[in-house]
């Protein structure tokens, strides 16, 4: 079998045009908004599923803080939901892609920073020099911090992309091993499906810390600064 490792990762065309649009447009068919008096119990237990962890995320934020609410629960819900839909057979996974999180990460850490400077112009620039800092490390430590402050969304994008592609790439050996096994080594073949089977339910779960780990972090990043 001489198939690319890499080639789940591609982004997908049709008749030579790129369609991410549409995948990435897809997730939000699977939360409707419902115009009845009484919800379903599927409506009703989404919103329960929202209300909660924007309760929980959002309790240590100010007033301005907690103006970010709907674009962090949009954010939990699409991340959380591209990253499960990828976990279905012959799917494509947006949050593989590391551009893709940049372009999600850096401007909502640029708008956290950017707040910070607008509200609380000295704390933050206090960041960037600890108090009882001697004089001669100063200049290094002015460095060092300026770089931390702008590794910020590239870690957060790294992190999310280095997870989901690992347990992809995870899957895809272990479904590949147990295929080659089967006529070789029945036995053996049984113990690598059901490692498979644990795997893709530890996957389930890694899809959605992931996505409440990213839109944590942003919180995190916004609380520093209002």
């Amino acid at each position: 079998m001489n198939e690319n490792l890499f080639a789940s990762f591609a982004t997908p065309t049709m008749m030579g045009l790129p369609i991410v649009i549409l995948i990435i447009m897809f997730p939000s068919i699977l939360f409707p908004s419902s115009n009845r008096l009484v919800n379903n119990r599927l409506i009703s237990i989404q919103q329960w599923l929202v209300q909660l962890t924007s309760k929980q995320m959002m309790a240590i934020h100010n007033n301005k803080g907690q103006t970010w609410t709907l674009m962090l629960m949009s954010l939990i819900l699409f991340i959380g939901s591209t990253n499960l839909l990828g976990l279905l057979p012959h799917s494509f996974t947006p949050t593989t892609q590391l551009s893709m999180n940049l372009g999600m990460a850096i401007p909502l850490w640029a708008g956290t920073v950017f707040m910070g400077f607008r509200h609380k112009t000295k704390a933050a620039l206090a960041h960037f020099l600890p108090q009882g800092t001697p004089i001669f490390l100063i200049p290094m430590l002015v460095i060092i911090e300026t770089i931390s402050l702008f590794i910020q969304p590239v870690a957060l994008a790294v992190r999310l992309t280095a997870n989901i592609t690992a347990g992809h790439l995870l899957i895809h050996l272990i479904g590949g091993a147990t295929l080659a096994l089967m006529n070789i080594s029945p036995s053996t073949a049984l113990i690598t499906f059901i490692i498979l089977i644990l795997l893709t339910i530890l996957e389930f779960a890694v899809a959605m810390i992931q996505a409440y780990v990213f839109t944590l972090l942003v919180s995190l990043y916004l609380h520093d600064n209002t």
